[in-house]
């Protein structure tokens, strides 16, 4: 029978934090505490998800589960230093970080990365993010496989190596995607437009990605059907800017490479 875990304890007071203990307030889950350094922090995320907050390790409360979710540098450091008992399970919540990053005085440790981005103040439906899991000993798997379906209808088993991969991935399609939209906003910035100019652009090009089988089957632009004199054009329009033009130029290559595999 598999042991079920109940009663959690959120250590950090980030934006992931916060949505975890949104999240976990709302569900059939016991969410004892957030803990953190930043007293003023813990105090609003507590707050939000009506619980105890705490910034003191002599008052961490006990729990079936401790729940990690500091930057990827401070995991280890985080974990070694609080007097979380021995026998409880302990999962950080780091995209590429091993589950060996924590302290082997835990047997029951493991990994719970929610394939998300958070940010402070809004909220997200947890039901719908990807939970990767990762567990150190065999037996604790199918407690943390029922642990996060609580959560999320979409629980998958990661080791070290796959749950790098779905970061890398998420990289290029979150962070480096926001980035071009502020690329382009810059564009627009030096010509005294605004951003909004680009809104129903990114959202509709973002709904047709997302209903396509493949991002690369709605790929539009120059750089697909190889339209050399548009590119032309718009890097005369990027002279003297030899950051924007190399981005151009790589990504337009990219586009073009890519799309002559496609056809």
């Amino acid at each position: 029978m598999i042991r079920l875990i109940r009663s959690v304890v959120i250590i950090g007071s980030g934006n992931l934090a916060e949505a975890l203990a949104r999240s976990i307030a709302t569900s059939s889950l016991d969410l004892r505490q957030v803990f953190g350094r930043n007293r003023d922090r813990v105090a609003a995320v507590s707050a939000l998800a009506g619980c105890d907050g705490a910034d003191d390790p002599a008052q961490l409360a006990a729990a079936d589960i401790y729940l990690i979710a500091v930057s990827d540098r401070a995991v280890s450091e985080v974990a070694s230093s609080l007097p979380i008992p021995s026998s409880a399970v302990v999962a950080h919540t780091a995209g590429s970080v091993a589950v060996d990053a924590l302290p082997g005085r835990f047997e029951r440790r493991a990994v719970f990365y929610p394939f998300q981005t958070f940010t402070k103040g809004r909220a997200v439906d947890f039901s719908q993010i990807p939970i990767l899991i990762e567990t150190a000993t065999p037996a604790l798997r199918p407690e943390m496989m029922a642990f996060a379906r609580t959560l999320s209808h979409t629980v998958l088993y990661a080791d070290s190596a796959l749950r790098g991969k779905v970061h890398l991935a998420g990289v290029f399609a979150s962070n480096f995607a926001n980035h071009c939209f502020e690329l382009g906003a810059e564009v627009l910035r030096q010509a005294g437009l605004s951003f909004d100019l680009l809104r129903p652009l990114i959202g509709e090009m973002t709904a047709k990605a997302l209903a396509a089988t493949s991002p690369a089957e709605v790929q539009t632009g120059p750089a697909v059907r190889n339209d050399l004199p548009t590119e032309e054009r718009h890097l005369r329009l990027l002279a003297g800017d030899e950051r924007l033009c190399a981005i151009y130029r790589l990504i337009s290559q990219n586009i073009w490479e890519t799309s002559k595999k496609t056809l």
